[in-house]
């Protein structure tokens, strides 16, 4: 019976399925343990062999976990709402529900391709997945709990005193009882201060927009990256290089009145859990940077230029100062340097920029302001060597010695971090420091001042706030700077002008999108302010619509809904031309982001089929927290910032167990691709107009692709031995038909080359690539001039990441079709360690696979069959079964999947040259590999008689005894050259070893008579004869 993995991994699959081996019970007696992947997106490209690396080390682990006894949830499902179907649908116009639905379940696609679908991609590798509690996050009645969970958020405040968010209910009875004078919340800036009195004479409205104001999650106007390509706002995580992920769209700053969460409430906390949790450092790291927590003061400056405008109605700063007057207030970590303030920045976004802007200004600032709207945050951010700025043509008070300061704006300062304004401190700062001195002498730019003794700032700012004592200070004057720093705090509290703060880089994260393909908002309007729809009405389902772009005056893709306004009266939704905003209102336009329904889905899983409540707390007592998480570092302030913030709210709330969602993360590395290259011949040519004595350079691109090594050669050596009378007629050309225009010259230079990236699957082992094959892929270089070496066209090769845009995409379907599953299952793990980044290499699997067929020969003969049998196992099989057992053991727990690989292949090679075919080994072997590779262990176990799954049979237990040796093969040396090898037992004596040596007839042969002068003995090591 030969080794047939097709046949075997089809047979137990389907096992696997009907007996449904892998579903966890919420009641089981055994000790939990929930390992979770991060969910995929099903993209229409489906999987390649970089995908399932996690996937495969979390099997392992589940599966290993299993055999030792517990009872392990381990489930799958799918991100499935998003951006990149959305696009899809609108390049090709097709529904994304339905492109969804096929990228997951399989089909086929509007042009007509066979789609395999990510569900019989992920089944063929063999996953103990438990598929009856699969989620996909754009089914109603998985995203009518996210909705629920809005509503939650909408309905909670976060109380500073206490810690954690309470009902809003509890907030209107403290307004009612008290006012808001004394209330401890995060809330908006800025709020306005009212007692009982007037707070009970406010209408529903007014209250309303007060509420807003401290809600969890609540609409304001706030900047945000907008990508006009898209059609929508973005997260920063979403942005590369100033331009969106998706598409390489333009992306801009614009202020849009957007629903927001105050994830900022739980930066503290954020910032403690990470102290609890068990996950890489360079994760927590991320997240700490990302949270951003400073300690300093806030200051506030009073404005001096023209009069401010007066609203209707005033209202009270931090300080108690009117906004009938101006403030600046800046946060600053080092307000022991406040004698030292030059001019003051703000961002270009501030709200004071256009109130306190002269006239004379007016323009320089807006063509400014238009400016830095082109640029993302991160980009400002980054971009450390440009200075830009333009003068307000206001000034500010110093709030000691009233002296004033010029107000600029600059984009290095971000609105969003901070209060948007910044005290410059040239002489502390580095980056004020070059914007003092790039803008000296303009629009009354002061000279930088030296607050530090003994210090020469003429060449550098002076960054360090250690051993130097403050000067030309007033009251700050020969202190250093814990002493200057609380002498400003207690000072600036004094005259109400500031007080000492905790400042957190984290800002609240925008929660709409203007996209069609997400969750709808279950929010209606009234009046302008929003309303939840009632819990018992959900799930609030997507409407169709005609198109999935924005309408023709610029509302999000659901303006095109037919169907979309709520009735209020009846409880549902009705037409959108019905609205009369007396009984029936229009709903949210908006829909939530991608990071949703990501941010509660490991508790779906727990109960996935409860339609009452996301889980029954008595599965979430149960499972609590997943013990295992495995996905990629990409999501470090993305999801698994979102998730804990969601976490850490619905713990608040009485709906999860714990304060942390996931105790333990590994992030898998990523599987490279081997990329193959053409090269496009350049020709490089100096042009030099008549009449003008300055040269440039310009080049033009042939349809010539010259074969890999004539390229190393040309750039290493100068050989252009390549060239052909096709590249030589090219060049000529190109010359002539510049020249015979009369009013330039162009000479030759050089050649340059263009890598194009081709299909590997073009490219033979080689590297040689198809020729045909390539016309007939790339249709514009069908006619292309190929020159090759001596026949040949040998690509060029680079490592780079896997993906469907640079052509190097291997498919885990390919592979498991000519290797099988658990193949492609011990390969990925051989590659290397879980966490470090490795190039995929297909020549090494033939090696994986022979070592399964070795091992299949360990208990099956081909024409024999079964050929186990029930002898006693000798010491050496005993010795090689528990080195592996305890190895293997340790590996996974340690997460080292690579060196159990290893060690598998050690045994089988050792238990072989064995000749061992004894079941007290070869059983318990089974159970080894079952993990790795499932489908043939099962396939073994089965052949071995047993009836039931190996899946949860006990793991073996590893016996020391095993592994001590009692016997020792000494190496026996005369004169220092050893001569031959005697075993013997390890308790003999020195004086016991020498008797037995000075008889051995070897002995006898070597000393021919003679009597040895000296016989050095070590027990346990070492025999030699001297003289």
């Amino acid at each position: 019976m030969k080794y047939n993995p097709n046949e075997i991994e089809e047979k137990w699959q389907k096992y696997w399925a009907e007996n449904q081996t892998f579903a966890a019970s919420n009641n089981s007696e055994k000790p939990k343990h929930y390992v979770l992947d991060m969910f995929p997106y099903p993209s229409g490209a489906g999987l390649h062999v970089g995908h399932p690396l996690g996937y495969i080390a979390s099997d392992v682990y589940s599966r290993f976990k299993r055999h030792q006894g517990f009872n392990v949830l381990h489930p799958m499902g799918y991100d499935s709402f998003g951006l990149p179907a959305e696009q899809y649908a609108i390049q090709t116009g097709q529904r994304p529900e339905d492109t969804t639905r096929v990228n997951i379940d399989g089909g086929v696609d509007k042009e007509g391709k066979q789609i395999a679908g990510y569900r019989k991609q992920l089944d063929k590798i063999g996953f103990s997945f438990d598929w009856s509690r699969e989620v996909r996050t754009s089914n109603p009645d998985y995203y009518k709990h996210t909705q629920w969970i809005f509503i939650q958020l909408f309905n909670s405040w976060y109380c500073k005193k206490q810690g954690k968010a309470f009902d809003i209910s509890e907030l209107v009875t403290v307004f009612e009882e008290e006012g808001n004078k004394l209330v401890e919340a995060v809330c908006d800036d800025n709020v306005a201060i009212f007692t009982a009195a007037e707070w009970n004479s406010y209408s529903d409205d007014q209250k309303e927009k007060i509420l807003l104001q401290y809600r969890m999650t609540y609409l304001a106007e706030t900047e945000v990256n907008w990508c006009p390509g898209l059609g929508t706002v973005l997260a920063n995580d979403e942005i590369v290089n100033g331009v969106s992920e998706r598409g390489g769209y333009p992306v801009i700053r614009k202020k849009m009145t957007q629903w927001s969460m105050r994830i900022s409430a739980y930066a503290e906390r954020l910032l403690q859990g990470l102290n609890d949790i068990d996950w890489s450092e360079s994760i927590k790291e991320s997240q700490r940077n990302w949270i951003g927590k400073s300690v300093g003061a806030m200051v506030s400056f009073k404005v001096k230029s023209q009069k401010s405008q007066v609203p209707s109605e005033a209202t009270l700063s931090d300080f108690g100062h009117s906004t009938l007057d101006s403030f600046i207030d800046v946060f600053t970590t080092r307000p022991d340097t406040i004698f030292g303030v030059t001019f003051m920045t703000l961002a270009p976004e501030h709200d004071l920029v256009a109130k306190i802007t002269t006239p004379e200004q007016k323009a320089t600032v807006e063509a400014y302001i238009e400016k830095t709207a082109k640029r993302s945050e991160r980009e400002r951010m980054a971009d450390v060597k440009t200075i830009s700025g333009v003068f307000t043509g206001a000034y500010a008070e110093h709030p000691f010695t009233k002296e004033a300061i010029p107000v600029w704006i600059g984009d290095y300062v971000l609105a969003g971090y901070g209060t948007g304004a910044v005290m410059a401190v040239p002489c502390g700062d580095e980056r004020d420091y070059a914007f003092a001195n790039f803008f000296k002498g303009q629009n009354g730019m002061p000279e930088i001042k030296n607050i530090f003794a003994n210090v020469d700032i003429s060449e550098a700012a002076y960054g360090s706030k250690d051993n130097v004592e403050i000067a030309n200070s007033d009251f700050l004057n020969g202190l250093n700077y814990k002493e200057a720093t609380q002498a400003v705090i207690t000072a600036l509290e004094k005259i109400g002008q500031g007080s000492g703060k905790t400042n957190y880089r984290l800002r609240d994260a925008v929660f709409s999108r203007q996209r069609y393909w997400g969750e709808p908002f279950p929010v209606y309007y009234v009046n302008g302010l929003p309303k939840m729809i009632d819990s018992q009405h959900l799930p609030i389902i997507l409407p169709e619509v005609e198109k999935y772009l924005p309408t023709e005056d610029g509302l999000p893709p659901l303006g095109n809904a037919a169907v979309w306004a709520w009735d209020s009266k009846n409880n549902k939704v009705i037409n959108t031309d019905l609205v009369d905003n007396v009984t029936i209102f229009p709903l949210e336009l908006n829909t939530m982001p991608g990071w949703a329904g990501s941010s509660w889905y490991w508790m779906r899983y727990m109960d996935a089929h409860n339609e009452d409540e996301f889980a029954s707390k008595e599965a979430l007592a149960y499972w609590e927290s997943v013990d295992l998480y495995i996905g990629g570092s990409e999501h470090a302030t993305g999801h698994l910032l979102y998730s804990r913030f969601w976490n850490k709210f619905l713990k608040d709330k009485g709906f999860a167990p714990t304060e942390e969602p996931f105790k333990k993360l590994i992030n898998q590395g990523m599987i490279l691709g081997t990329s193959a290259f053409v090269y496009r011949l350049n020709v490089n040519f100096e042009q030099q107009f008549v009449g003008d004595n300055i040269k440039s350079e310009c080049f033009e691109s042939s349809n010539v692709l010259v074969s890999s090594n004539l390229v190393k050669n040309y750039i290493k050596n100068g050989d252009d031995s390549f060239v052909n009378d096709h590249v030589n007629e090219f060049v000529s050309s190109v010359i002539n038909s510049y020249n015979s225009s009369g009013s330039v010259t162009l000479t030759f230079l050089n050649y340059s080359f263009d890598p194009i990236h081709a299909d590997v699957a073009l490219v033979n082992s080689s590297d040689e690539l198809d020729v045909e094959k390539f016309r007939n892929w790339r249709e514009d270089y069908g006619n292309a001039t190929f020159i090759t070496e001596n026949g040949k066209y040998i690509v060029g090769r680079e490592v780079e990441k896997m993906s469907k845009s640079k052509y190097n995409v291997v498919t885990p379907d390919d592979i498991c079709a000519e290797y099988g599953a658990d193949t492609l299952r011990l390969y990925e793990m051989f590659l290397g360690p879980l966490e470090q980044a490795k190039p995929w290499n297909t020549a090494g699997i033939s090696g994986v696979f022979g070592f399964l067929k070795k091992l299949w020969r360990l208990y099956i003969d081909e024409n024999n069959g079964l050929i186990v049998n029930n002898d006693e196992p000798t010491k050496d099989n005993l010795k090689s079964l528990h080195k592996t057992i305890k190895k293997v053991a340790e590996d996974i727990e340690n997460f080292s999947f690579n060196t159990s690989v290893s060690q598998f292949m050690i045994c089988v090679n050792e238990l072989s040259s064995q000749n061992c075919h004894s079941r007290a080994i070869l059983e318990p072997l089974a159970i080894l590999v079952s993990p790795y590779a499932p489908h043939i262990a099962e396939e073994l176990w089965a052949q071995l008689g047993h009836t039931t799954s190996i899946a949860t049979v006990d793991f073996p237990v590893f016996d020391a005894k095993y592994l001590v040796e009692s016997s020792k093969e000494y190496p026996v040396s005369f004169n220092g050259k050893m001569r031959f090898t005697i075993e013997l037992p390890l308790d003999l004596t020195a004086a016991q070893i020498e008797e037995i040596i000075m008889k051995d007839e070897r002995t006898l042969r070597q000393l021919d008579g003679r009597t040895p002068n000296k016989v050095i003995i070590v027990p346990g090591k070492i025999i030699n004869l001297v003289g």
